[in-house]
Parts: C-alpha cells; structure tokens; sequence
C-alpha cells in the first residue's frame, strides 16, 4: 500500500487527479476504486493502531466525489422528478459505498450526461471518512482486541462530527451565494454511513438487503403473515423472488429452510423479500408510536426508496364504521410532533394519485368488493396521527372537537410521519389502516372483542400492501416518482 505524510504528522493514501467520465459504469467503478482504497488504508491502519499502539501519527482517508459543471440555462427533459437542474453552477456530492449504490448511481450519473451531453468529473473529495464508518463492515477489526487500544480515538483518526451529519440539503437551508458548489444529491456521504450504521442497529439485518418498496406495520402479526407469503413465492418459480432474509441476516432461499429465533430481537425487526435489482419487499415492524416511526423513515430514505406505506392498525372515529374496515389516508392531521422542527404542520401533505390507486385497486382485488360496494369495508379520509396513545384520557371536549372539524375518520401514532418524512425525503408514501378499535363508541381494544369480520381482514391486510407494492413496482419510475414532492431547488439526484 503505498502512502505518503501530506504534513508533519499526517498519514494518507495517494492521492488521485480527478478523471472526467461521459460512461456512468465506468465513473461508479472509479467511484468503488476510491472508496475502496480510503477503506483499506483506514482499516490497515487501524488494526495496525489497535495491536502495537498510538505512532505519534493521525491517520486519514477521504470519500470519493462526483462533481458536474452546467455553464447555460438550457432545458432538460423535466418530466422526470429527478435528472435535471434549476440552474447553472458547479453541483457535487460526497459518495459511501458505491458497492451498495451501484445502480442507483449508474441511474442517476446517466441521466445527467444524457440530458445535459456533459462529463461528470469523478475524483478525491476533502471530507475525510469517520474511522467509525469505515470498520464497521470488517469483522477482523471489529472482533480485535479493544483492550489493547491505549489512545484516545479522536487523537489518531478521524471521528464522526454530528455538526456535519445533518438533513441541510433536503430541508433547505442551504446557501447558494457563499460560492461553493451546490449539493448535487439530497444527502452527504457522512448522512448516509450514519443512517447505515443506525439501520443495522435498530432492524438487526444489513442496509444491503433493504428492498425499493417498504412497508411499516405497528402490529407483529403481519411478521407471520409476511414469512408465509414469502416462502409460498420461493416455491414460485415464476415469482420473480429470490430469497427471504430475517432478522440477524438470516437468509433462505427454499420454503422448507429453518429460520433459527433472533438471539436479541431489535427495536425495529426487518424482514426482506428481495427480487434481482432490489426491487422485492422490506416489511419493517416499526411498532407504536411517532417517534419509531421518525427514526426508521430518516434512516431508510437514505437508500432512496421507490415507495413506502404503512400498514398498520388504528382507532375508528365514526360510529358507522365496523372494526376490520379499512382507512385509505387521503390527507392527515399531525399532532404528531416529532417533525414540528423540520416540516412546520403548515405544509400540506398530499395525497400522491399513483399511490391511492394502487392500494384502492388492491382493495378490490383482495376483497373481491368492487365499485360501490367497496364503501361497505373502507372509506377514504383524513387520518389523525398523535403523539399520546392514551389521548382518550384527557378531557376529550378539545381533542374530539378538532378531529370532527378536521372530518377525521381514523387515528393512529404513526401515518402521518411517515407520510411527512416521505414528503420530505421525496419518497412516495401512503397509508392503508385497519380499524382495530373505536374507543369514542366504546368498543376498546379488549381481548375477546375481535370479531370473525376483524380477524378476516387483519388477514388480507398485508396482503393488500402487498398487492399495492407489486402494482407500484410495475410502474415506471416517471410516474410514480411525483414531482409534486420537487421543492425549488431540488437536487439532480433522486
């Protein structure tokens, strides 16, 4: 490995020119080049660190770059959500881990060298790479001996700093006039190994086996539910899936295959239906409550996701409504709180046409009620997330006064977060609930209280986001990306 010190006491890899590409393959395998080099030296270094002890030298490796330059004004096709600019200027983006991005980048580089007949410059970047980000996928390194580690961290490497990891570009607040170039990506490369990192640890399996449609559920039931599907479609040649990944990355790819029980089962258990390009179906359980909810859709939207729904359970607000009828959320009411900070609730979240219809159209197909009729087991309306399960034991004269003013149906703790974060992450979302309770006409969540009607539906539930996913997967991307989730200066980037 060769390396040389760039000041006093600072150890790096060589460094590389910048190379210009107008072939988006070969710009990734220059991006995996890079990233992989500043990975290794990190790595040697470290373990190298762990066992003999602190040199006197810091050691550092940065992340790959891409970087384009648009000199004219001129219009590209802008049907797309994504694959053009607002303006001229220099637009660059930090890059982890191409290896998992592969098609993701291979996609979004070829768009701007098609619409805009440029190269893109790929090269070294200045943002050194956090030692943490960097060892975490070595199991040599990560199973060394931490007791022979006699120095402090932060003395020979480089650590994450939070005052860099932050959501400045997909919220905003970012400064066009301070000449630097302009964010060509919604999210920095040290946002995205953060989030990595935090997926790994809240859903116990590897961000590599995330799917491009996700589910969110509040309710463990759908976990079985899911599992079956999912080893029925094994047993499926024509299905198109390829295996079944539990959590702690247990993988199957048969439907006799033994799943061995999860030693420490995580905040927010995933579970993987995987198909050729990622495009098969994550379910996450990200059970109750908006802050779950908040937490999993800022660490997924960083894979950039084709769509997410939840599919969930939540309280019925009308005395006409029957438990096991289903909510298709067209608009919500957040009270939920935990995105106040980032997305005032003066924004409106809304309802995306490409998603409601597939979730209608898996209604029908499911329940086999069409047309009219199809009102007898599901209305569209407004959905109140909160942010206290037990709201109902307040004074109820000011909450139940604002849920009939807003002409709420339904109310759960996380539909709208993760309607909202969808929003703002540019991931489109929707929401499909099941009424499990109507605690303002006295029907609690008791045991003993489910009906035949409410255990029959809860059934067909995940069935139906299911259908909806497949249907959503068959579309092209120009329709189901919106471009009513474009805010003025939207990166190239989807």
């Amino acid at each position: 490995m060769s390396i040389y010190k760039s000041s006093a006491n600072i150890i790096t890899p060589d460094r590389h020119d910048d190379e210009n590409f107008t072939d988006p393959t070969l710009a990734v395998k220059k991006l995996q080049t890079l990233y992989s080099q500043s990975i290794e030296f990190l790595n040697f270094q470290f373990f190298k660190v762990a066992k003999k002890g602190s040199d006197g030298n810091r050691y550092q490796a940065f992340y790959p770059k891409i970087r384009i330059q648009i000199d004219s004004f001129v219009k590209a096709d802008s049907r797309l959500s994504f694959g053009h600019i607002s303006s001229p200027g220099t637009y660059e983006i930090t890059i982890t881990r191409p290896d998992l991005f592969t098609n993701y980048l291979i996609e979004q580089i070829g768009l701007l060298l098609k619409n805009y007949n440029i190269a893109v410059t790929i090269g070294v970047s200045g943002t050194p790479i956090p030692i943490h980000f960097a060892i975490i996928n070595d199991a040599d390194v990560l199973n060394s001996d931490d007791k022979m580690m006699d120095f402090a961290l932060r003395d020979v490497f480089d650590v994450p700093e939070l005052s860099s990891i932050n959501d400045n570009i997909v919220d905003g607040n970012i400064n066009r006039d301070n000449g630097h170039s302009l964010p060509l990506a919604p999210f920095t490369a040290q946002r995205v190994d953060y989030s990595l990192a935090r997926l790994s640890h809240y859903t116990a399996t590897d961000p590599q086996h995330f799917q491009n449609y996700v589910l969110f559920t509040n309710y463990q039931f759908y976990v079985a539910e899911f599992e079956a599907y999912a080893r029925l479609m094994l047993d499926d040649p024509d299905s198109g899936y390829n295996s079944f990944v539990s959590c702690g990355d247990h993988e199957i790819v048969k439907s006799d295959q033994i799943i061995p029980p999860i030693k420490n089962t995580p905040q927010m258990p995933s579970y993987h239906l995987k198909r050729a390009n990622g495009n098969g179906i994550t379910l996450v359980n990200i059970g109750v409550g908006p802050a779950n909810a908040k937490t999993a859709t800022d660490h997924i939207a960083v894979l950039r996701p084709h769509a997410w729904l939840m599919v969930g359970h939540c309280a019925g607000l009308r005395n006409s409504q029957n438990l096991g009828d289903f909510i298709l959320a067209h608009a919500y009411v957040r009270e939920d709180k935990v995105l106040d900070d980032d997305l005032p609730v003066w924004v409106p979240i809304p309802a995306l046409a490409e998603i409601q219809i597939a979730l209608e159209t898996a209604v029908a197909q499911v329940t086999k009620f069409e047309g009219y009729d199809l009102k007898k087991i599901m209305r569209t309306g407004t959905v109140a997330t909160v942010d206290n399960r037990n709201w109902e034991l307040r004074d109820n004269s000011g909450p139940v006064r604002r849920l009939s003013q807003s002409r709420a149906i339904a109310l759960d703790m996380e539909s709208a977060t993760i309607a909202a974060n969808g929003f703002r992450f540019r991931v489109p979302y929707g929401t499909l609930l099941c009424v499990s309770d109507k605690p303002l006409h006295g029907e609690l969540k008791l045991p003993g209280m489910a009906s035949d009607f409410y255990k029959s539906q809860v059934s067909r539930h995940l069935m139906i986001g299911i259908k909806a996913m497949e249907s959503l997967r068959n579309m092209p991307l120009d329709r189901l990306h919106s471009r009513k989730l474009r805010s003025f200066d939207q990166t190239a980037f989807l």
